[in-house]
Formats: C-alpha cells, sequence, structure tokens
C-alpha cells in the first residue's frame, strides 16, 4: 500500500476521536475523498501479490466502514466499499473455493455461502448509494419504473451501477433456486445496459466481459441473447488491447465447457497465460488470478469434458515421464 495512503488510514482513525462534531466530520471528509479519489483502486488492483492484497481487503472494508458510520452520504465511500466486498468476495472466497478438490465439498459450501452473503452486503450498501442520488431506486424495477430513473444516471454512477449487478448476479449465480434474485435478473441487467449507454469503453471492456458471461450463461427465456457473445467477446479484448487475461478465461468457461470444445478451450486459456502481466500495471492482480484461474482449468480439463483428449500420444512419452 503506497505511504500517504497509510498516512490517510493513520489519521482517519484519528479523526474518529476529535471532539467537536463539525471539524471531525470535515476531516473524515477530506480523508474519505483522499481514499477513494481517482487512482485509489490500483493500489490494490496494480498489486503483484494476490495473498497481500487478500490480507489487506477486509481491514480496508472495516476502515471504510468506520468512516461510512460517521458521513453516511459519502458517495466515494459507499461505492468503494461496496465494491470492495464484490471484489473480494469473487477473488478470494469463491475463487479459491471453486479450486477446491471434490473431497472437501462442505468447506467448498460453505464458502461459497459466505461468498454470496459478501456479495449481498455490497449491493444493499451500492444500492443504497444509488437510492441517496436517486429517490426511489429501491424497489423501482417491481413498481416498472427503473427505465426512468436510470435515464437521470450520469457517467459517473457507471462504477455503481456496474458493481451492484456485479454483486446481484454472482450472489444468484451460487444459488440458482434462490427466487428473489431470480426475479430481478433483468433488473441488475438494466443497470449495466445504462452503463454501458453512459460509456461503452469503461474500464477497458469490463462491461463487454460481463456481458459474454451474461449472454453465454443465463439460460435462454431469461434475457439472453447467444447471438452477442462473440461480438461483447471480441470488444472486450479490443478495449483492453488484448492485455486482458480476463475475457479468455470467462470465454472458455462460459462457452466452451457447455459446448464441449476442448480444442477452443485450451486455445483460450493459453491465449490467457500469455499475456504480459506487466504491460498493463494498473490491472496486473487481475491478470495474475486469471491466469492462475486458467491454469487450474487446464489442469482439471479431464473432469469438465466428457470425452478429453489431450492430445498426448503414448510414442510421446519417455522414462522421464512415469
Amino acid at each position: 500500500m503506497k505511504v500517504k495512503n497509510i498516512f490517510f488510514i493513520i489519521i482517519a482513525v484519528c479523526f474518529l476521536y476529535l471532539p467537536s462534531c463539525s471539524i471531525r466530520t470535515l476531516a473524515i471528509n477530506l480523508v474519505a475523498d483522499a481514499l477513494t479519489g481517482e487512482g485509489s483502486s490500483s493500489v490494490f488492483t496494480g498489486d503483484n501479490d494476490p495473498q497481500l492484497v487478500g490480507d489487506a481487503i477486509p481491514f480496508a472494508i472495516k476502515m471504510y466502514e468506520a468512516l461510512l458510520s460517521q458521513t453516511p452520504t459519502h458517495q466515494g465511500l459507499i461505492n468503494m466499499t461496496g465494491s470492495m466486498f464484490v471484489m473480494y468476495a469473487n477473488a478470494f472466497i469463491q475463487g479459491p473455493a471453486e479450486m477446491l478438490p471434490q473431497i472437501q465439498y462442505l468447506e467448498r459450501q460453505a464458502a461459497m455461502d459466505r461468498a454470496k452473503k459478501m456479495y449481498l452486503r455490497g449491493l444493499e450498501l451500492l444500492y443504497r448509494g444509488l437510492e441517496l442520488k436517486y429517490p426511489g431506486f429501491m424497489g423501482a424495477f417491481k413498481k416498472e419504473t427503473l427505465p426512468q430513473i436510470l435515464a437521470k444516471t450520469k457517467k459517473e454512477d457507471i462504477p455503481a451501477l456496474y458493481w451492484s449487478a456485479a454483486a446481484g448476479l454472482s450472489a444468484f449465480s451460487l444459488n440458482p433456486f434462490d427466487l428473489d434474485l431470480g426475479v430481478r435478473i433483468m433488473e441488475f441487467y438494466s443497470l449495466v445496459e445504462r452503463a454501458y449507454e453512459l460509456d461503452p469503453d469503461y474500464n477497458q471492456g469490463a462491461l463487454d466481459d460481463f456481458f459474454l458471461l451474461f449472454h453465454s450463461s443465463v439460460p435462454d427465456g431469461m434475457g439472453s441473447d447467444k447471438s452477442k457473445v462473440d461480438i461483447h467477446f471480441q470488444r472486450a479484448l479490443e478495449k483492453s488491447s488484448y492485455l486482458s487475461a480476463g475475457p479468455y478465461v470467462s470465454y472458455a468457461s462460459a462457452v466452451c465447457i457447455p459446448a464441449q470444445n476442448y480444442d477452443k478451450f485450451k486455445e483460450m486459456l493459453n491465449k490467457a497465460l500469455e499475456v504480459d502481466i506487466e504491460a498493463n500495471p494498473s490491472n496486473r492482480l487481475v491478470n495474475i488470478i486469471s491466469q492462475r484461474k486458467a491454469r487450474y482449468l487446464l489442469d482439471s480439463a479431464s473432469g469438465l469434458f466428457v470425452f478429453f483428449d489431450s492430445g498426448d500420444s503414448w510414442d510421446d512419452w519417455d522414462d522421464n515421464d512415469w
């Protein structure tokens, strides 16, 4: 973590105990602005040590929650804290749990349940922020007023829209029998649609990667359109300048496995592993985690494909392979 961010965290704790309410509020807002300003998230996403970041995020979340308790309407803090719940759940709870061996079913399920709770905590917080800016946002989908409210959103709202949708759909994916979340699929989808209208190039193709996963994973009749999968896959690659491993891994897992296309699966994952993680420093951590998943998927291919053929021949083996 950068020195200036450590400094801000230390003084944030001190400001919580200042005697004057007005001075304390002003000070906390200044610290919150500094911690959530432009480029602040790269402290995590640009790191090259997943374990370091995984250990640090829970502390950061609790610090942000402490600041939020003192300034509950700070939009930057709301969005940062909410998105960190989602990132932590995905990269450091659900992701590792998916790589556990089948024999550790109970441990895997416990982690998935925890991940879902984290997704929902993030969703609740992000929705609270959107409700503060756009009264009536919560419950708008049921009242069929969401399109009118979304029309008021601005480019600055894209992170809240994107992370809200990611939180809701990720939580649903962990339990497709959750009817309360199931009926909200198109609600979450509409948030990303609006974000795409505001800035289709947001975060180097992150929205296209979302659409790639959505249209390839969501069942027909629930809003998916399989004809859009390859379109968004190509756009995600182009917008990231082919420096993101994520779209390749998404395509391999969400498209190639259901289609039982091992050759394409292997091609996509090998391309993911060829991405230079130093070519885009701000996305270093994401690429490291994506490449870790790519290696795991390649190693697990025999259990993912019914007619698995590694391509090896007995003639290719020698005594050193045993």
